[in-house]
């Protein structure tokens, strides 16, 4: 799998290739945002790490742009790491926020775990979207058997070990937070689960995240989900308490 890396710092950036690449990573290292989308137009990668402070364009604006483009995973690696920057980065559509000083092998965790929750779908040259007759056969009985492991609550399908869910029969994009706020409410369908609980339950004990971050990370997961089935809103929000999920 090819990672882009956008990072000014040679240091930092030789570190996290290095890291990457011992673990089988194909690392690509640009310096400002405007070679990383060169870079991104050129060629196919699986996953980003942008930096923030960049020359040109800062992280945020080339996320944008990246999402404009396709749906690449994307993972903040900056030395901002004050609430209200995060909040912005996961309303952007990042999978993953990690502030410097970091250790290279939790990012390299990180990027591992986000390519699980999301297929690695990462952004295509032209000739990639072309298939071949005899290779979708081959992949029919592992589409088969990866649906199998779904287990069903209403319209939703969930695959705990691979950290996946799928709504009315279509998988879901979800970054990190997401998944885990989606995946307390299917453990309990119809319950009413605090903002304290779900803040528990996604970030741990030891997070400093307060309740904005789940309501933030609340609105863009009804987002998606309204991609889906615009007529439709499975998640209720229980004034003064927290949410629940109606299933169907």
């Amino acid at each position: 799998m090819r990672i882009l890396l956008v990072e000014d710092e040679t240091v930092i950036a030789r570190t996290v290739l290095y890291a990457l690449e011992a673990e089988g990573f194909a690392g690509e290292h640009a310096l400002s945002g405007g070679e990383a989308l060169a870079k991104a137009d050129a060629g196919r990668f699986d996953l980003a790490i942008l930096d923030v402070g960049l020359p040109d364009i800062d992280g945020f604006a080339l996320c944008r742009e990246l999402r404009r483009r396709g749906d690449l995973p994307v993972i903040f690696l900056t030395a901002r790491a004050a609430e209200p920057e995060r909040m912005l980065g996961f309303e952007l559509g990042a999978d993953d926020y990690l502030a410097k000083p970091f250790s290279p092998r939790e990012l390299v965790a990180r990027v591992k775990a986000v390519l699980r929750r999301t297929g690695s779908a990462g952004t295509r040259d032209a000739d990639a979207g072309s298939t071949s007759a005899a290779a979708a056969q081959a992949s029919a009985p592992a589409a088969q058997a990866a649906a199998a492991t779904l287990a069903t609550t209403g319209d939703f399908g969930h695959d705990a070990e691979g950290h996946r869910i799928h709504y009315r029969g279509r998988p879901l994009p979800l970054t990190r937070y997401e998944y885990g706020l989606l995946a307390a409410l299917l453990q309990r369908p119809g319950a009413i689960l605090t903002r304290a609980q779900l803040l528990d339950r996604v970030w741990g004990h030891d997070s400093d995240t307060g309740d904005r971050s789940v309501d933030t990370h609340i609105k863009t997961l009804r987002a998606k989900l309204r991609e889906i089935a615009p007529d439709a809103d499975p998640i209720r929000t229980e004034r003064g308490i927290g949410y629940s999920l109606q299933p169907g």
